[in-house]
């Protein structure tokens, strides 16, 4: 079999090769990553977390080492990178020192029928965890999983994508230099074929990153199984300008939240709808500043757009708006230099527009004005995505409108703002996902609780018995009647 070789996306030269692997050796992977894991349980929190924090450290001291790593094959800029590093880092951090908080046994308060009983919950790692990562952010974004699986007690194998299996590969070698001993974190390399025999291989659950026709074809590939899955998948994310915003740092942020990383980012800014007094003034600041970004390599503002399929969806969703009557103020079909995309701003695009409905994975914005706020929320939650979104307005109000957003994530008078704060759950609904990483939830969903109930005395009330007596049921009947056949009070009852 070929194998598999990892260009830079810029000059095209050979950064690596790798051996793919057949459905075989995904499978010994897995066998071997489950020994590992009952070994690393074992270790329990502490130790864990002294590992992880010391793999952290590591990644700290090569930063800018690993984001060279991720420029040179994702073609991003060289600060893009650095940045995406630097979060990663603060995401395997909390997972380390916040694991034993959150997944540590505990006690539960016992409820009355069954008073007799005390409640322990406590939680066990799945043992086996199949992440597969995605090539726009190779460090981030399966770090949210990766770190999360290892801090709750699972070994992890992983299926970076196979534009960016160099990256993939360094942060498994450097995490095998401070737990030598077993292989709790290994990889598979391979085309989806090699992410679909990971469904397949055994593993206890998977965590995938990817677009939602992926991520329907990963959750039908393990539901064969019954396997869990946590999937984030697509964005359509929309940001609402109210006309008492601050509408220059408004800009400054949307054209951020929309260009960051060549518009290849899930939860990346694509749709905005301004207060229509503000629209003209809002849409000059944003063309101002998005028309001097400059495209090119590592040192410039936007990279290429690693996929070239990617490029013709980009090419196509512009031209399909453009044939329906939007107006390009900025960029345009012409913006579309294969492997790059200049920034491109459109105005009056009609709603049917796919430009408006399918993710645009690009730096491509779409400016609508509106005539309130309910009204812009309207249109927001028109969408069968659901990731992310932001708000700019006056505090309250900006907030109140924010949790109006059919979204798992919205930042007030910022852009992006959640994607670097670890104690936070991240994922949306619709086809932008099903589950959480990150914060407590996050480690929560590599771990599965354990319920205990200890009986410590003779039940009061003797239900779960054949021994049971006339009189003893009709106590239970007078016991429920009192304590919950009450009219409810003022404060509840």
């Amino acid at each position: 079999m070929a194998p598999l070789v990892s260009t830079d996306p810029v000059t095209g030269a050979e950064l690596a090769r790798f051996d793919i692997a057949d459905p075989e050796v995904v499978a010994a992977a897995v066998t071997a990553a489950r020994a590992a894991g009952q070994w690393w349980d074992q270790l329990g929190f502490r130790h864990r977390r002294a590992r992880l924090l010391a793999w952290r450290s590591l990644l700290t001291r090569r930063l800018t080492e690993l984001a060279e790593l991720v420029s040179a094959e994702t073609g991003k800029p060289r600060a893009e990178a650095v940045v995406e590093v630097a979060a990663a880092i603060g995401d395997l951090d909390w997972a380390a020192r916040h694991a034993r908080r959150v997944l540590r046994p505990r006690r539960v308060r016992r409820v009355l029928p069954v008073a007799e009983a005390a409640a322990h919950l406590a939680y066990r790692p799945y043992g086996v965890v199949g992440v597969i990562g995605p090539w726009n952010y190779p460090v981030l974004t399966p770090m949210s999983s990766i770190g999360y699986a290892l801090a709750a007690g699972n070994a992890v194998v992983h299926k970076p994508s196979e534009l960016t299996p160099a990256v993939g590969q360094w942060l498994a070698d450097s995490f095998a230099e401070v737990v030598p001993e077993q292989p709790v974190f290994s990889v598979v390399h391979g085309p989806g074929e090699v992410g679909a025999a990971l469904c397949r291989s055994g593993v206890d659950k998977v965590s995938f990153t990817g677009s939602t026709a992926t991520a329907r074809q990963v959750m039908a590939a393990c539901a064969e199984r019954l396997v869990p899955v946590v999937l984030e998948a697509g964005g359509k994310d929309a940001m609402l300008v109210a006309a008492d915003a601050d509408l220059a740092a408004a800009a400054e942020a949307c054209v951020w939240g929309a260009f960051t990383n060549a518009g290849r980012t899930c939860v990346g800014i694509e749709r905005v709808y301004v207060a229509a007094e503000v629209y003209p003034q809002f849409l000059d600041e944003v063309v101002a500043r998005a028309r001097r970004l400059v495209v090119g390599g590592p040192d410039r503002d936007l990279g290429p757009v690693l996929v070239p399929a990617q490029v013709e969806v980009i090419r196509a969703q512009i031209a399909d708006a453009l044939a329906r009557g939007a107006t390009a103020v900025l960029g345009g079909v012409d913006a579309v230099e294969p492997p790059y995309v200049r920034p491109t701003v459109l105005v009056d695009v009609p709603p049917d527009a796919t430009v408006l409905r399918q993710e645009t994975f690009g730096p491509v914005l779409v400016v609508t004005p509106v005539s309130d706020m309910d009204e812009a929320v309207r249109l927001a939650n028109d969408s069968r995505y659901g990731l992310g979104g932001a708000v700019w307005g006056r505090r309250r109000a900006a907030v109140a409108l924010a949790r109006r957003l059919r979204v798992g994530m919205v930042a007030v008078n910022d852009a992006l703002s959640f994607a670097g704060m670890s104690s936070l759950p991240w994922g949306g609904v619709g086809d932008s996902g099903i589950g959480r990483l990150r914060g407590d939830h996050g480690l929560r969903e590599f771990a599965q609780p354990v319920s205990l109930v200890v009986r410590q005395v003779r039940s009061p009330l003797p239900s779960r018995t054949f021994d049971r007596t006339d009189r003893d049921v009709r106590r239970i009947v007078a016991f429920y009647r009192f304590r919950y056949g009450r009219r409810p009070g003022r404060r509840g009852g």
